[in-house]
């Protein structure tokens, strides 16, 4: 049998602890991360979004979210998944290297004013620290949404999501995501 009621109650009691802790994590950044967005929208920066396998689904997630819509009619918001032009990808890491794929991007798209999201279950993904640091270059601000033990040195604020393993923490990064998304477009002029 494949289904097993046991790995089902614990799959889903370790998800439900999981939610529990973020409530407080949240509690004390969501704020501070919407806030982020909104100040690099209201000022007409762009956001910048990246991640690696999951969490490159949900970087574009993400920013469907923001440049479409969420739950109500508004303007379509400036955000950009560095996840999504696989020509660029796929030629940067030919040429210079998987590690610089978003770094490369930020180089040519991010300005000082725009914001970067960088997703990483791990925090320890080295794309992703290229990313974070040609983002410091640029003069943007950084929001990490990671998980274990986080990207916190590096990031002006890290969202770091509970869990045991990399599927809990990418469901926490989708409510977390959602939370963002909810947020921003309440925030946002109509």
């Amino acid at each position: 049998m494949l289904v097993n009621d046991l790995e089902i109650s614990q799959r889903v009691a370790e998800t439900g602890r999981a939610l529990t802790e973020l409530v407080g994590i949240l509690h004390n950044n969501l704020e501070p991360a919407v806030q982020m967005n909104l100040n690099t929208l209201a000022n007409g920066g762009r956001i910048l979004v990246c991640g690696n396998g999951g969490s490159a689904a949900q970087a574009q997630h993400l920013v469907a979210e923001l440049v479409v819509r969420f739950e109500t009619d508004r303007r379509a918001l400036n955000a950009i998944a560095l996840t999504a032009d696989t020509s660029i990808l796929t030629a940067c890491g030919n040429d210079y290297g998987y590690d610089k794929v978003f770094a490369r991007q930020i180089e040519a798209l991010g300005t000082s004013g725009d914001t970067l999201i960088a997703f990483s279950t791990s925090g320890k993904s080295k794309n992703i620290k290229e990313a974070i640091h040609a983002a410091h270059k640029k003069g943007m601000r950084i929001l990490g949404i990671s998980g274990r033990k986080g990207m916190n040195a590096l990031c002006e604020i890290d969202i770091i999501c509970p869990g045991e393993s990399t599927a809990v923490i990418q469901e926490m990064h989708m409510v977390v995501t959602h939370m963002l998304c909810a947020c921003i477009e309440k925030g946002v002029p109509k």
